[in-house]
């Protein structure tokens, strides 16, 4: 066996390894597949719209009907018991169904992704549209959006488990189905990738970002004609935003940390109400129903506070020629009814999202933040309400679900104000920061972090694809005969001035026949191995080499995959010329070497007359030692 072997393969400098290693003809087969999720998603999110309206209609007005509810009437009293209701129903549905339909749906979907391979149960794909349109449909005061994230998230795990895939290529079509679903259903194809990518994916790969993609713009298309609320145009038309000033991008920033300040509140509030669920001496399966009448209390209090609240949003926005201004009444905006609307809001869904109902995040957020924008434009000399509402919807759901950039797109999306894009920016990012800071977790991810799961939701390039393998292999290398035995040879290089563990396995004729490490021949002595055997039987299996201009990535992959604790380096011109060896512990050692540049501060240029003047003597010095030598 030569280092390197026949199978080493053709010499990979820096002029063939592309930009994007994992890219490969297998993301045509993943965007066809992808393609065919995103129709089933679409298809889920118009039936889970006229699953809303048929409970809606069911419960609070005794008909049978998928219509959007036009009519703002209620029960008076009596209304309390229906979320109450509602919430019996879900919770058991939760204890004989599956307990994952408790929540939002977009923890539990990392948890699929993180935990169980991207494997998600297919009872899940039907019991969780159903048990939040109950929910909502009773009044709970959610959006459809975590819903449809979780069950298009499902429904692309289902497919993916019927098909020969690997474990990333499944979580691909789960992500797949998730942005499908959001994107079907607020017609926010741009913000449901970046969704995808903020918060789901965990890497930004053109192996994932592409089938996402084409799942997201199918979903678009179909629910153009399958989801009635948004038609072709945006979901909450708004009048646009005119020329922005530096004054308003000052009152951005203020609305963003204040958002940052609201959205940290929030999420506190969410689990410090869960703590004191867990504390109830009755079983989890009751907990909607109690939170079901708090639910109910507000609803009599604010009843634009329940359900959805899509029209209340329009209401907030100020929005023109929207099929949703019809689904809510017609008031006045003051400042008693947006501050009423504002507390109310926060109360009921945090404590119907504490109890463990199914619904999602996305509309309660932009309901509460929008009423606090509202408020804010009775204090702010320049703007309107609407586009003050608008900033702080964005900010307040970017940074409760530290996805900035999603908050920023998926109100562009909702309104088409692309003249609001600078201040929403502004206002997103100093929420997100705000929130960083503030919290080590966010409304998403402290749910699975309390079941023992961390995720850390900084992207980055491995640093191992930075770091060249020529910078980190040991090319100290001790020649011995392959017919030498393995005694011998260990009594030959224990003491000798060579640092580096690998062997040269020479044959008879001097050519390299293969290469072995004294900590194998020493581990293989220690377990009774026969010191008389030849060094070229424990020589290490396998032909795989790893070029220096190679990234160390791709010599650690090589070294996974045949389980081996190094493998040769070799000469791209001749592969059976061994240069050296890229060991585990050189990995180590790139490891360190990365770690450095981010931990040591050091100042490169300096203004102190004191480090110009030892500059200036060190120059001196360098040049008197030049002349010197050159003499």
């Amino acid at each position: 066996m030569t280092p390197g072997g026949a199978s080493a393969g053709p010499h990979r400098g820096p002029e063939e390894l592309g930009d994007f290693p994992t890219a490969n003809r297998r993301i045509l087969t993943l965007s066809v597949w992808a393609a065919g999720i995103g129709v089933l998603g679409a298809l889920i999110a118009a039936a889970l719209f006229d699953l809303i309206g048929f409970f809606t209609n069911l419960f609070y007005f005794g008909r049978l009907s998928i219509a959007p509810v036009t009519d703002a009437d209620t029960w008076g009293i009596l209304s309390i018991g229906v979320p109450v209701v509602g919430g019996l129903i879900v919770g058991l549905m939760a204890r004989f169904g599956s307990e994952r339909i408790r929540g939002h749906g977009i923890p539990e979907a990392l948890e699929s992704i993180l935990i169980d391979r991207s494997r998600v149960s297919p009872a899940l794909a039907a019991l969780k549209p159903v048990s939040s349109a109950v929910a909502i449909g009773t009044g709970g005061p959610f959006g459809a959006e975590g819903p449809i994230i979780m069950t298009g998230g499902a429904l692309g795990s289902v497919v993916g488990q019927f098909l020969k895939i690997t474990a990333v290529e499944r979580k691909t079509l789960l992500v797949a189905g998730a942005a499908a679903g959001m994107a079907a259903f607020f017609n926010t194809p741009v913000a449901a990738v970046l969704l995808a990518v903020e918060l789901l994916l965990f890497e930004w790969k053109p192996r994932s970002l592409i089938p996402v993609g084409v799942a997201s713009i199918t979903a678009t298309f179909l629910g153009w004609y399958l989801v009635p609320a948004h038609g072709f145009g945006p979901l909450f038309p708004m009048v646009l935003t005119g020329t922005v000033s530096g004054a308003t991008l000052l009152g951005a920033a203020a609305v963003g940390l204040i958002a940052g300040v609201l959205a940290t509140v929030l999420t506190v509030s969410v689990y410090r109400c869960e703590d004191a669920f867990r504390k109830l001496p009755v079983h989890w399966m009751w907990w909607p129903a109690i939170g079901g009448v708090v639910v109910g209390i507000g609803g009599l209090i604010s009843v634009e506070s329940l359900g959805t609240g899509y029209g209340t949003i329009c209401l907030l926005l100020g929005c023109t020629n929207s099929q949703l201004t019809t689904l809510g009444p017609v008031v006045e905006v003051t400042l008693i009814f947006v501050a009423t609307l504002l507390v109310v809001k926060a109360i009921i869904w945090v404590v119907a999202l504490a109890s463990g109902t199914s619904g999602g995040i996305l509309a309660p957020l932009l309901i509460i933040g929008g009423a606090l924008g509202v408020i804010e434009a009775h204090f702010l000399p320049f703007g309107t309400a609407p586009f003050w509402a608008l900033v702080s919807m964005s900010a307040t759901l970017g940074g409760a679900m530290r996805a900035p950039l999603t908050g920023v797109v998926f109100a562009v999306e909702l309104t088409h104000d692309v003249n609001a894009l600078l201040p929403l920016l502004i206002a997103g990012l100093l929420a997100d920061g705000f929130m960083v800071l503030a919290l080590k977790r966010s409304i998403l991810t402290e749910k699975i972090a309390r079941r023992g799961v961390h995720v850390a939701s900084e992207s980055s390039v491995d640093p191992l694809e930075r770091i060249p393998v020529r910078s980190v292999m040991h090319g100290s290398l001790w020649p011995v005969s392959a017919d030498q035995t393995v005694g011998s040879v260990l009594r030959r290089t224990r003491h000798s001035e060579i640092t580096g563990d690998g062997l040269l396995l020479l044959n008879e004729n001097g050519a390299a026949e293969g290469f072995a490490f004294r900590r194998d021949l020493e581990r293989y002595l220690a377990l009774g191995g026969d010191p008389d055997a030849p060094v070229r039987s424990q020589a290490v299996p396998g032909p795989n080499a790893t070029y220096p201009d190679e990234p160390v990535r791709l010599a650690a992959d090589r070294m996974a995959q045949c389980d081996r604790r190094a493998i040769p380096v070799v000469d791209p011109g001749d592969p059976t010329h061994l240069l050296g060896f890229c060991t585990r512990d050189a990995l180590f050692d790139a490891r360190v070497r990365w770690n450095a540049l981010e931990r040591d501060r050091e100042r490169l240029i300096s203004l102190s007359p004191a480090d110009a003047l030892r500059r200036w003597k060190n120059r001196r010095g360098t040049r008197e030692l030049k002349g010197t030598k050159d003499r």
